[in-house]
C-alpha cells in the first residue's frame, strides 16, 4: 500500500508560516517514512520550497499562485481553487497508471469536491479516497453553526459523503457529521493530531534568555498566545480576560504571536489593551516558521493560554506541552490536554495564574509533566500508526 498525502494548495510543505494542516501533511509524511511505510506528499509548485527531505511531487500552477496567502480573501479562494482543478487532473495521471493500492488522503474540501467532480469514478475506484475532517465549526452545537456550514462549507458535506473514509478529530466532530451530514458512522474514525516531539521541547536556560533578551522580556513572567490573529483565536478576549492579572502585577506581560489574516481585529486587540489600560503589556511578537522557529518562541513564555471558539485540534496546546510549558485553557469548548494544562475561564483565570506563578516547586514538576505527557500520548508516530489502521480496514 502506498499512501499519497495531499497538501491543501494553501501554503508550500514545509510550511514557512503557520499553517497547520500543511504540519499535519509534513509530520505524517515524515513518520511513515520512519515506518518503512510508502509515501508520497502531492503539493502545490513553488520556486522557493523550504530545503527537505520529503518525496514530493508538484502540481503546477501559474506562479501568481505559488506564494503563502494568509489573508483568507479573494486571491486566497481564486488559488484554492486553481490548485484544486491542476491537482484533480494530476491525480488522475496518477491512478491511470498506478498498479499497486494506493491511498488518497485529502486534507481540504476544495481539494476533494474538484477532484469528485473532475475525475471518473471508474478512476477513483482504483484508490481508497481518504478525508480528515480539520474544520473546528463542526464541533460547536448544530443550531448554531448550520447555516455557516450549510452555505461556506457546502463542499464538505460532498467531500465527505464521497470519501470511503473520514477521519475527524475529536468525538463532537463524528457526532455532528454523522447525524446532520448523514456520513455513516462505519466510515468515521476520530484520529487526533500530534507533536513532534523532537523538534517542540525545552530549551537550556541560556537559549530561553537569549530568546526573551531578543523581545525585551527579561525578567517579565510571559503569558503566550499563538495562533492567527482573527477573532476566532480571541487575542481581544485574552486581553480582555487578563486584565486584572496584567495590571496588578507589575512583571506579567502578555504576548501573541501568529500570521495577522484580518487587519481590522488586530486594531481591535490594539483598542482592548488601550481600553483596558494595559498597552505597555500587551506585545505582539510576529509570525513565525513552525519548528526551531516557533518552539524558540514557545520557550520564552512562562505559559500559554488558549481560547479558540473553534478548534478541531489545538496544535498549538499539544506543541506548549511538548515545549514543557504549562497550558491554561480559557475556552468554552471540550478540551482536555490532561497532566500540564489547566482548565480556566474569565471568573478564575487571574487566581489560576497567579498559582502558577507562586509556587515555583510546583510550576516546575507542572511543566515536566507537561512535557512527559506530550512525549507519551501526543507523538506523530503514534498518530501515523492509527491512520494506517484506518486505511487498512
Amino acid at each position: 500500500m502506498k499512501i499519497y498525502e495531499i497538501g491543501t494548495g494553501y501554503t508550500p510543505v514545509p510550511a514557512q508560516v503557520s499553517a497547520a494542516t500543511e504540519s499535519v501533511v509534513e509530520e505524517l509524511t515524515k513518520s511513515y517514512m520512519e515506518m518503512g511505510q510508502s509515501v508520497e506528499i502531492i503539493d502545490i509548485s513553488s520556486s522557493s520550497r523550504a530545503e527537505n527531505n520529503l518525496p514530493i511531487t508538484e502540481v503546477r500552477v501559474p506562479s501568481v499562485f505559488t506564494g503563502s496567502d494568509v489573508s483568507l480573501g479573494i486571491m486566497h479562494k481564486l488559488k484554492r481553487v486553481v490548485y484544486s482543478v491542476a491537482l484533480a487532473f494530476k491525480l488522475g495521471k496518477i491512478l491511470k497508471n498506478q498498479k499497486e493500492q494506493i491511498v488518497l488522503h485529502f486534507h481540504n474540501q476544495y481539494n476533494l469536491f474538484f477532484f469528485l467532480k473532475l475525475v471518473p469514478e471508474k478512476i477513483r475506484s482504483k484508490a481508497l479516497i481518504a478525508y480528515t475532517n480539520h474544520n473546528g465549526m463542526w464541533s460547536l452545537p448544530w443550531d448554531k453553526v448550520k447555516d455557516t456550514i450549510h452555505s461556506r462549507y457546502f463542499q464538505e458535506i460532498a467531500a465527505m459523503k464521497g470519501a470511503d473514509c473520514v477521519c475527524v478529530l475529536n468525538n463532537n466532530t463524528k457526532d455532528s457529521i454523522v447525524e446532520n451530514a448523514g456520513i455513516d458512522s462505519c466510515r468515521v474514525s476520530v484520529v487526533r493530531n500530534g507533536v513532534n516531539v523532537d523538534i517542540y521541547r525545552p530549551l537550556s536556560e541560556d537559549e530561553v534568555n537569549k530568546y526573551r533578551n531578543l523581545y525585551n522580556l527579561s525578567g517579565k513572567k510571559v503569558i503566550l498566545q499563538v495562533g492567527s490573529v482573527y477573532e476566532n483565536k480571541g487575542q481581544a478576549r485574552c486581553v480582555e480576560m487578563l486584565a486584572p492579572v496584567l495590571r496588578n502585577h507589575t512583571d506579567v506581560v502578555y504576548a501573541y504571536a501568529g500570521g495577522i489574516v484580518s487587519q481590522e481585529y488586530k486594531d481591535s486587540v490594539d483598542r482592548t489593551a488601550k481600553d483596558c489600560g494595559v498597552s505597555d503589556k500587551v506585545i505582539y511578537l510576529g509570525s513565525f516558521a513552525p519548528g526551531e522557529e516557533m518552539n524558540g518562541i514557545y520557550n520564552l513564555a512562562d505559559v500559554t493560554v488558549f481560547a479558540s471558539e473553534y478548534e478541531g485540534f489545538p496544535l498549538v496546546c499539544a506543541e506548549s506541552l511538548s515545549a514543557g510549558v504549562p497550558v491554561v485553557i480559557c475556552s468554552d469548548l471540550a478540551v482536555d490536554f490532561g497532566k500540564g494544562s489547566i482548565k480556566s475561564d474569565k471568573e478564575n483565570i487571574e487566581k489560576d495564574i497567579v498559582r502558577i506563578f507562586s509556587d515555583n516547586d510546583e510550576y516546575i514538576k507542572l511543566c515536566s509533566e507537561a512535557r512527559k505527557n506530550a512525549t507519551e500520548n501526543y507523538a506523530w508516530l503514534n498518530v501515523a500508526q492509527e491512520y494506517s489502521a484506518v486505511f487498512s480496514k
